[in-house]
């Protein structure tokens, strides 16, 4: 039976936007998206709930009416939900958290960030479930959350963590695989990809200190650095673009997927430096082109990348330091890698995460919530 899905979106951009659309495109279930531009985020917490329940209350007047909602955790559901149409309260509500604001390292934390984690306990507590991207975000978060609230002064609910544990679900999110197959390598040095939010969470200064070691022991590289820049990029981008001008490929932001998709086709390792990550859909779509990974052995790395069902996929990890990176660089760069049958089962494996897999997984869970069997 074809669903009827209300989604909201306070925060439609980059992953977020993506998500949703792979998803409504690959579903056999109608989607009506009610979203909000990507800018301001904290603007967008404390206000979609009044905002978005004003626009379904013209809808619901309208006739317009929905079998389950669906909301990122953008949205105060708590909030919404005392805001919005009678109609609305009965219907099966499910929150899916792409990353939260307890265990994202903030840059400078005050205590006002407070409200926003507190949102998420809220919105987790409000939803009839829980999903979250990767089973390494699901166990950091409530952990986390126990903590937290045990700091509160009196009224601790942390009873209220077993509830929202019990029920989250883990549900990755889809990407597209590249509709070609990857080519057999043209010679040249060892071409470096690094591709995340021009942030200070994605540690950019581990890739710069190892390119620094690796410039200064002579091995000779090729460098794309892209991705979305902001208001406060850090300076290591505007250091390493200068320093290492002879070596780059491609730099910046990549307007469509299909260059973005031809840049990956051009690498042969692909680098992670996150200090924070909470699922990594671009190490996913590299592995995909058949770029070979090259994480740190923390965060979502080791879940997604199967680590211990697989042990002999280490060697795609590091300790996420700069000196350990150079080194795994320098290795790389002696032999042509991702030739081996374990990175070629890798890229295998995250076939699992294409959008055609995913959409209709993810179409069954809801159509299970509305209808148990």
């Amino acid at each position: 039976m074809a669903l009827r899905i209300l989604a909201l979106e306070p925060y439609y951009g980059g992953s977020h936007q993506a998500f949703l659309d792979g998803w409504a495109a690959h579903s056999s279930h109608q989607f009506t998206l009610v979203t909000l531009p990507a800018f301001h985020w904290k603007w967008r917490m404390r206000h979609a709930a009044i905002t978005m329940a004003a626009d379904l209350e013209h809808r619901v007047a309208a006739g317009e009416d929905w079998d389950i909602l669906f909301a990122s955790d953008m949205l105060n559901l708590a909030e919404f939900r005392g805001l919005a149409s009678a109609s609305l309260l009965s219907l099966p509500t499910v929150a899916y958290f792409h990353e939260n604001q307890l265990t994202y390292p903030a840059q400078e934390p005050r205590e006002w960030d407070y409200h926003f984690t507190f949102t998420n306990f809220t919105t987790a507590l409000a939803a009839d479930q829980v999903w979250f991207n990767s089973g390494y975000h699901r166990d950091d978060f409530l952990s986390a959350l126990t903590s937290f609230l045990e700091q509160m002064p009196d009224h601790q609910p942390t009873d209220q963590v077993e509830t929202i544990s019990n029920k989250s679900l883990v549900q990755s999110p889809g990407i597209r695989l590249p509709d070609f197959s990857p080519a057999a390598r043209e010679p040249g040095p060892l071409r470096i990809t690094w591709a995340a939010r021009w942030e200070h969470d994605k540690a950019p200064e581990i890739l710069h200190q190892a390119l620094q070691q690796l410039a200064a022991e002579g091995v000779d590289f090729r460098l794309s650095v892209l991705g979305q820049s902001f208001r406060q990029t850090p300076d290591t981008f505007e250091q390493m673009q200068k320093e290492f001008s002879a070596h780059v490929d491609q730099w910046g932001y990549l307007e469509s997927h299909q260059q973005y998709q031809q840049a990956l086709a051009k690498t042969d390792v692909f680098v992670s430096t996150a200090r924070h990550e909470f699922f990594g859909i671009s190490v996913v779509e590299a592995i995909a082109a058949g770029a070979y990974p090259l994480v740190p052995r923390a965060l979502a790395y080791p879940d997604v990348l199967q680590l211990d069902q697989y042990p002999e996929r280490e060697q795609f990890f590091y300790d996420g330091s700069a000196a350990q990176l150079a080194a795994r660089l320098k290795d790389l760069a002696t032999r042509p890698p991702g030739t081996d049958s374990c990175s070629e089962l890798l890229r295998t494996s995250v076939a699992r995460f294409d959008w055609s897999v995913r959409g209709p997984q993810m179409d069954e869970q809801l159509a299970h919530l509305v209808a148990p069997v």
